[in-house]
This record gives structure tokens, sequence and C-alpha cells, in this order.
């Protein structure tokens, strides 16, 4: 029994001495500390008490951030006297040990090293008992855990521990923010059309919004049948048939022209998505795709059109029902393997929650909040597509507005624009009058010519910009957006 017990205690022993830890680190770093207040300053983003692998050490820096909160003085004399008692500090040497620390601190510009140091070995700590925790997790087999929610679960601990690993920026110097300012619209004067952000193709579009901006969450909104995915399918393939590779103006490789997309389709299946894009690249009717009802040069300008695609750098993930920790961290790898320089979502509400709420609009709030932290993280936009209430149908004029999206306060809120996409030739087709009224069917012709082949994309809310209406063509036969030809345009030839 007693071998048993050495065994044991030698085990635990050795697990101890495994975990990733720097005594000396710890030491030095609050030498410092307690020789000079502003190395606490340096260090008080990246660290807090609970990172430190000697407890001893994490109740001196606690005690010393409540000293410094208070703008007391913080020295081994001070701090001796909180810790008086302590009887962890009385093994070491009791106050005294403050003092042998004080004396081996280090040089003051070399404090955040140190306190990186000693965060990077608690969070590899922290990725070793999660290691077990899963590695437990899995040993119990028990009828409410299935392997899928496991997995789910350890995702979830990954992405919450990987945005706690974050140390903050803080505050940034103006000068350094107005550097980066002028080097973002250097970036835009030198690129062709002098855009800010990445052109969506769609030259009107582009010149309300300016391209779409890294770190920017777009949403998409609209009734069925508005052409929400078929806008959102030309822009991810304007922007990755334009990709181009190159070096960027900070010496760094990426896209200097269009970009990788990343595309999560929660409704249509892959296949279905690629034969929109094949569709309106070979200008093959979609019906007639699904059919398979195409003469043999459709086929062949559907085939051509499919080899040509085949080097387009767009990803599709019609994984259905994601949660939002596991859309992150696969946009994450994405970005990791293959770069990633746009993000789209169809659609929003289709996105779970990483974990159940008691209201759908908490839900919303949670998965908004998410996207707009992807496009943070990353510095890519993201443009989720969101569903309308059917409260545009009652009304007269259809046009959406801002109060007709579901859940509508967090996602106004987390947007930093909101686009409706309107065809009033969808609603004015199921008015059309009887053949007996002559007046009302010349009326509703009129009407029909006048809206035929185009669409709205109206601005209700842009955070860098203007609002208003972009008009686009609309072809629904290949289920394509496209710039509308003006008459005055015309008349300039």
């Amino acid at each position: 029994m007693n071998d048993m017990g050495q065994i044991g205690a030698q085990s635990a022993e050795e697990v101890s001495d495994a975990l990733p830890h720097s005594i000396e680190a710890e030491q030095q770093l609050l030498g410092a500390i307690l020789t000079n207040d502003r190395v606490f300053d340096r260090v008080a983003s990246i660290l807090k008490s609970d990172h430190f692998y000697d407890p001893v050490h994490g109740r001196i820096f606690e005690i010393a951030a409540s000293r410094f909160a208070k703008n007391a003085l913080v020295s081994p004399v001070t701090l001796g006297a909180f810790l008086e008692d302590d009887p962890g500090l009385a093994e070491l040497g009791g106050p005294a040990y403050l003092a042998r620390l004080a004396g081996a601190a280090i040089s003051t510009f070399a404090a955040a090293d140190y306190a990186q140091l000693i965060h990077d070995m608690y969070m590899r700590r922290q990725l070793m008992q999660l290691g077990r925790d899963i590695s437990e997790r899995a040993r119990r087999v028990e009828a409410d855990s299935e392997p899928k929610d496991q997995i789910v679960q350890a995702e979830q601990a990954l992405y919450a521990m990987g945005e706690q690993g974050q140390a903050s920026k803080g505050f940034t110097s103006f000068l350094r923010a107005v550097t980066e300012a002028v080097n973002v619209a250097n970036a835009a004067y030198q690129r062709d059309g002098g855009l800010a952000g990445i052109s969506t193709g769609l030259d009107d579009l582009d010149k309300k919004l300016g391209g779409l901006h890294r770190s920017d969450l777009l949403i998409l909104a609209g009734r069925p049948s508005m052409g929400k995915t078929s806008l959102a399918t030309n822009i991810a393939f304007n922007i990755a048939k334009a990709y181009k590779k190159g070096t960027l103006p900070d010496g760094t490789e990426g896209a200097v022209n269009g970009g990788v997309v990343g595309f999560y389709s929660l409704e249509m299946s892959s296949e279905q998505l690629a034969a929109r894009v094949l569709s309106e690249a070979s200008e093959v009717p979609s019906e007639q795709i699904r059919r398979g009802d195409m003469t043999e040069a459709e086929f062949r300008r559907f085939v051509e059109a499919a080899k040509t695609l085949e080097s387009c750098p767009l990803y599709i993930d019609d994984t259905p029902a994601l949660p939002i920790s596991q859309l992150a961290a696969r946009a994450r790898r994405l970005k990791r393997t293959h770069g990633l320089d746009a993000l789209i979502v169809d659609y929003l509400q289709l996105v779970r929650p990483a974990s159940a709420k008691d209201s759908r609009v908490n839900e919303v709030s949670e998965i908004t909040q998410g996207l707009k932290a992807i496009a943070k993280e990353l510095n890519i936009p993201v443009v989720a597509l969101s569903q309308l209430s059917r409260a545009v149908e009652s009304r007269e004029d259809k046009r959406p507005q801002l109060s007709d999206l579901r859940e509508s306060g967090s996602i106004e809120q987390d947007a930093d624009v909101v686009m409706f996409v309107y065809r009033e030739e969808y609603y004015k087709e199921r008015e059309k009058p009887s053949d007996d009224n002559l007046e009302a069917m010349a009326k509703w012709q009129e009407t029909m010519e006048r809206c035929h082949g185009k669409a709205e994309v109206i601005l209700g809310k842009q955070r860098h910009g203007p609002i208003g209406t972009v008009e686009l063509s609309f072809e629904g036969r290949f289920t394509r957006f496209g710039n509308l030809v003006k008459a005055w345009q015309n008349d300039s030839f």
C-alpha cells in the first residue's frame, strides 16, 4: 500500500515538473515590478495573477495590481505587510523573499518579453489541461454525451482560449493611427479605380461602398426570390475571378487584386452553388443545367467555363447548421492554409449560436458579434445574408427598410453596412390584370417594361459612407447581376 502511495506521489510530481513554466522569469519580472512603477503598466495588458505558475507569485502580483490601482506605493516593504501571514511566502523565507526578488530585478525594457513568456507558458498549461479534459470526456461513455457534441465543445473551448490568449492592443498613438490611414489611402490610390476595399465587380455598387472594406461586417438582406444568394454568388465569383497575387505595400505577399473567397453555403449544397456560378459564366440558364436540357453548343460552353473556373480561389463549405465557433475556426484554418480575403455567409439565421440562449434575439446577437469578431480578427470583409420579416409584404411600397430585419436590433448595431436587394419586377408580375381590362393591362405592360431586368440595392446603413440606392441589371435566366447601362452612357458614344 505504501509503495502504491509512493508511486502515486511520484507520478503527480512528474506531471507537475512536466508542466511548462519558468520560475526564473516570474521572479525577475516581479522583482522589476517591485523596483519600478512603470513596469506594471507595460505588462498589465498581458498578465493576470492566475497566469503565474507559482501561486505565491500570483498572490504577489495580485496585491501589487490592487496597490497600483489605488496609486499606492509598491515595494518589498509595503507588500510584506499584506503577505506577512501567507503560508506559501513563509516557506520561501517570508518578507525577506520580496527583498531578494527586488535585488534580482531585470532591466525595465525586457519586462514585456518576460511577461509574454509567462503568458505563453500559462497558455501551454491550459492547452495540456484541455487535452486531458477532452481525453477524460471521451473515455466516459455516456448516453447524453455524443462524440459530435464533444467535438463542438472542444472547438468552443479552443475558440474561447484563442480569444483569451490575445493580448489587448490598448491605446494606439495618433501618429501611428494616421500613418496606417495614409497607407490604406495610398494602397487605394495605387489600385485600379481608386477603391479603398476589394471590388465587387459591380461599378455603381463599388462607387457607393468604396469596395468591400477589411474588418467590416456587411449585411445583405432581402425577401425570398429577391436574389440575395445570386448577388452574393456574383460578388464572390467576381472577387475570385479577379484574384492576382503579388507584393503588397508593406512588403508581404498577398492579393494585389481580387482575393481568395470563403463561402459558407448553409442553405444550398456546394454543387448547386457551383451550378449557379457556371450558369452565370457560361450563359446557360440554371434550370436547363439542372434538367440537363442543353444543346451541344451550350454544353460545350458549360464545360469550357468549368475548365476556366477550376483555378478560381473560391472555397465552399456547405455544412448545415454550423455553430459560430466552428465557422470562426474553419475561417482561420482557411486563411492559414490558402489565404482568405473575403468571407460570405448564406445565411445568418442558419448559423447556430455556440450555446443555446433564452431568446432568439440573444442568439442572433451572439452570431452577429461573432461574425464582426471574425472580420476584425482576420482583417477581412464578412458579407452575411439575412432574411427579412413578412412586414414588407403588407405595405404598398415593398421596398425594405432597417426595421424589416429579423431580430433587427443586434444586426443593425453590429453591421457596418446594411444592404437590401429589391426587384420591383417580381412583385409587378404577380399583379397582372385580366385581359378584359385593356386600360389596366396597358398600364401594367408599361410598368413591366420600365422595371424589366432591373434590380435595386438599397443601402440602409453605411458607417463610412452615404446611404442611397444603386440600380443593377438582373438576368433571371442566368441568376446574374450586372452593371446597368444608363441612357446617358449610350448617348455619349
